[in-house]
């Protein structure tokens, strides 16, 4: 069986993420156990905590991930420290912990352009 894997990762910001983790864990690992969830573990890490969690179908993850207990433990959150995103998680490939950096540039909007002079043919003329 092929479980479709999902983080929730916190950074420590404000608040350490251990203390979140700490205040929304069991009812985090409740919620998600009782609505599909097949596997999940805890990862401690020098930025914060990453909840994994293995479903078996994304409607499961749908469901959990709207289920008030969830909803309220992530709006605990600082949202520049919250990460949500397919896949077991922790680690950003490198050595080196992420930093936040500029927002990606897609739909961003287009820099403002200055018009063209007006071209007139034949300048009015000045009555003195």
């Amino acid at each position: 069986m092929s479980l479709s894997w999902w983080s929730i990762e916190v950074r420590d910001g404000d608040v350490p993420a251990r203390q979140w983790r700490d205040a929304y864990g069991a009812s985090l690992v409740e919620a998600a156990v009782t609505h599909g969830a097949r596997d999940w573990a805890w990862r401690f890490e020098s930025f914060g905590v990453v909840l994994e969690l293995g479903f078996a179908e994304l409607d499961d993850w749908q469901r959990f991930r709207h289920l008030p207990a969830v909803v309220a433990a992530i709006d605990a959150v600082d949202p520049a420290t919250l990460y949500i995103y397919p896949g077991r998680g922790g680690s950003a490939g490198a050595g080196h912990p992420r930093h936040r950096g500029p927002m990606p540039a897609a739909g961003a909007a287009e820099l403002p352009v200055d018009p063209e002079p007006l071209i007139v043919a034949r300048p009015p003329l000045l009555v003195p």
